[in-house]
């Protein structure tokens, strides 16, 4: 088995045509996308038009819930303007999208933790804002009753992978379309990849054992950085333009 995970593209059209691109360069016809596709002062029509053409297995990110439980005037300023562009049929189109589920019968997909879609699951956040690699032991914490031999999850942007001590693996592919992004929860923090490269994953699985890739694709990333600048981002379009906040 082989296929591509894609992630938090955030509304980022140039960058999922890029890595989507990529994906066909390397022979590959699967793909899962991980959610929180849309949300983003960026292009969430063009984006989501893409998505619904592509013959891909996609779950909710606590982004795209935000879409759906909650009226306009209640969200956020990523995700109000993701609203605003979206007609009923695509909104209807993201409600049919689980929170989880399981591909091929050996891997779980989540977007944050299988049981909050808020949650860091492979880093923690400490009260001075640094964003560190999680231990094993909580880790591993978050995946019982899996059974999977692969766990795919998303949320932080950033590329991880991590073995368990009973062999299972759970990579993060990193974002297609935002390569940093602050937030206050649980403390206040920066998120940053520090390239503004698109990223995403391949996943192989070969003699019984899943290997992963992390591909980071060149795009115009500038094109994007300009339009979160028009759209009153100034450090997502630094993000966009360079991979850290300032």
């Amino acid at each position: 088995m082989r296929f591509a995970a894609i992630a938090d593209v955030h509304g980022n059209h140039l960058a999922l045509e890029a890595v989507l691109a990529d994906i066909r360069a390397q022979g590959i016809s699967d793909i899962v996308n991980l959610g929180d596709m849309l949300s983003g002062p960026l292009d969430a029509r063009r984006t989501v038009e893409i998505l619904m053409t592509l013959d891909a297995v996609h779950v909710l990110g606590n982004h795209d819930r935000y879409l759906l439980d909650r009226p306009p005037e209640k969200m956020g300023s990523w995700d109000r303007p993701a609203y605003e562009a979206l007609d009923a049929g695509q909104l209807d189109w993201l409600r049919t999208q689980p929170m989880t589920r399981v591909f091929r019968d050996q891997v779980f997909l989540c977007h944050a933790t299988p049981e909050n879609d808020e949650v860091y699951w492979l880093d923690t956040v400490h009260p001075d804002g640094t964003v560190a690699l999680s231990p094993l032991d909580r880790i591993e914490q978050f995946a019982q009753g899996i059974t999977q031999s692969l766990i795919l999850c998303a949320h932080t942007h950033l590329a991880r992978a991590v073995r368990f001590r009973d062999g299972r693996l759970v990579v993060n592919p990193g974002s297609v379309g935002s390569p940093g992004y602050r937030d206050v929860h649980p403390f206040p923090h920066v998120v940053e990849a520090g390239t503004p490269h698109a990223r995403y994953a391949i996943l192989e699985l070969a003699d019984g054992a899943w290997q992963v890739t992390f591909r980071h694709i060149a795009y115009d990333h500038e094109a994007m950085a300009a339009l979160a600048r028009r759209n009153n981002q100034p450090e997502l379009a630094n993000a966009l333009a360079t991979g850290w906040i300032k």
